[in-house]
């Protein structure tokens, strides 16, 4: 496998550097590390990144031999965001030349690109002007800048007359699964080792609801989402108790979508749709990944194609009317023609949302840790694979209504989520665009509060089920001095 360095004389600016060289070439090994320090093993290619006090240098060294160096005037260098903006655009620029590659994304390197469109809609420019600052600033492509402004006008629409101020979002989190699969970097935990633990996990997770409940009870509830791992890992009895715990506790008056994922198919049953159906549940997922056997067996699903037709037309049949469906695109050994296959399934079954995932090889993945085994099996992502997908959804009657990105994302693409008519998920765009205050319960889960300046600040609850029962004092004393009343 080639090599390629990137060496920095000062901090700055690194993971933006490193994530936009690693896009260009994901088949290579990339390091990064800073000047006086000896990394181990030998370059094929170097770029060093040498910071100045009024302009930043790039060069490229190949074999130890200057092919390429580019310099950056910096007129205002305590500007970071157009400092950072100019040397990203050099980078690009040079690595573009070196492989004959663009990015589709430009030269963004961050997860939540529709808010570059977002804000200057909300400060009233216009598309047109809006587009040209995105192309000229981040080398978007027109194909993903009309996206990212055709999403962000939607979410507009579909945000209006939430209460940022005063209301907030609940997350309440299920932690486990019956396996885990090979690409999963969730705080997943298998269901076999823990299913003793389980009712005592709820009684924590319940006295975290207690307290969410009374110290929120001045605020307004907007959205619930009850998601995982896998939430219908639980015993219909548990997944009752559960949902009961919710609309005891919390006013359901303003709650304008009430979420279940599903999620895996061979935990869905009847007995447990059931339970759900009794509740003011207004949106499950059920969620397939791919609807290639072979790809299932491969990664550790657990479940066949069949038993994902059978439970989707059971909750059909039960009356469920929204019904999201998540597919993996760039999943090991699927190609145009696999992911073909899964589509037309996804077309006969007509779910009232699809939302499309690129794999992202995450560090924690059992499918990154232990790659070696997988070096045989191809990772495909493509244009011409989003762009079927996005026929597909249309083919439904269905529009992109978010996005956002993950690192080290298959093909350099985008998860993308598609719905039909007033069925899109209102949750999904809330926690993306980091609009309102999110409060988050459960092991693993992450809390959001949200300022009137738009500033965020985070608490996060033990991803180990068993340190969240034994802390689950220490949990809830962080929320609290998160939410802190002035």
């Amino acid at each position: 496998m080639r090599r390629t360095g990137i060496e920095f004389n000062r901090h700055d600016y690194e993971y933006d550097v490193y994530s936009l060289v690693k896009a260009f070439i994901p088949g290579e090994e990339v390091v990064s590390f800073y000047s006086g320090e000896s990394p181990a093993g030998e370059f094929d290619r170097l770029l060093r990144v040498q910071y100045e006090e009024d302009r930043i240098v790039c060069i490229i060294e190949e074999q130890g031999q200057e092919t390429l160096r580019e310099q950056v005037e910096l007129i205002c260098p305590e500007d970071r965001f157009s400092t950072k903006n100019l040397l990203k655009q050099t980078v690009y620029r040079m690595f573009s030349g070196l492989t004959g590659k663009t990015l589709p994304w430009g030269t963004l390197t961050g997860i939540r690109p529709v808010k570059l469109a977002m804000q200057p809609l909300e400060g009233g420019r216009s598309r047109e002007e809006i587009a040209a600052d995105l192309r000229a600033t981040y080398f978007l492509s027109e194909e993903k800048t009309d996206l990212a402004i055709d999403i962000a006008v939607r979410e507009r629409k579909l945000l209006e007359g939430l209460d940022y101020e005063n209301g907030y979002s609940l997350y309440v989190g299920i932690p486990f699964c019956p396996s885990i699969c090979l690409y999963c970097s969730f705080g997943s935990h298998p269901l076999k080792k823990w299913r003793k633990r389980v009712d005592e996990y709820l009684d924590c997770l319940v006295r975290e609801l207690d307290f969410t409940a009374e110290y929120f009870s001045d605020k307004k509830l907007q959205t619930v989402y009850i998601g995982g791992g896998t939430p219908t890992s639980l015993t219909a009895s548990q997944l009752d108790r559960l949902l009961e715990a919710v609309v005891t506790r919390f006013p359901m008056d303003e709650v304008r979508e009430f979420t279940v994922e599903a999620g895996r198919p061979d935990t869905i049953t009847e007995e447990k749709l059931t339970v759900i159906r009794r509740y003011p549940v207004s949106r499950i997922s059920i969620n397939p990944q791919t609807m290639n056997q072979e790809t299932l067996d491969l990664v550790g699903r657990g479940h066949t194609v069949q038993e994902t037709v059978d439970v989707f037309h059971m909750a059909r049949g039960l009356g469920f009317d929204n019904i999201n469906m998540d597919l993996i695109v760039g999943l090991p050994g699927e190609d145009y023609a696999a992911v073909a296959r899964t589509l037309e399934q996804i077309r006969v079954l007509k779910p009232d949302s699809l939302t499309v995932h690129s794999l992202a090889l995450k560090r924690a993945t059992r499918l990154n840790l232990f790659r070696d085994q997988y070096q045989k099996i191809a990772f495909v992502n493509s244009q011409e694979i989003m762009s079927l997908c996005e026929q597909t959804a249309a083919d439904l009657d269905m529009v992109p209504y978010y996005l956002y990105r993950q690192k080290n994302m298959a093909g350099n693409f985008e998860n993308v989520g598609y719905a039909k008519a007033d069925k899109a998920g209102i949750y999904n765009i809330l926690i993306n665009e980091e609009k309102q205050s999110i409060v988050a319960c459960g092991a693993g889960s992450v809390s959001k509060r949200l300022y009137p300046d738009g500033r965020i600040e985070r608490c996060k609850n033990a991803k180990d089920v068993a340190l969240y029962i034994r802390e689950i004092n220490e949990m809830m004393e962080r929320k609290r001095k998160l939410f802190e009343k002035s």
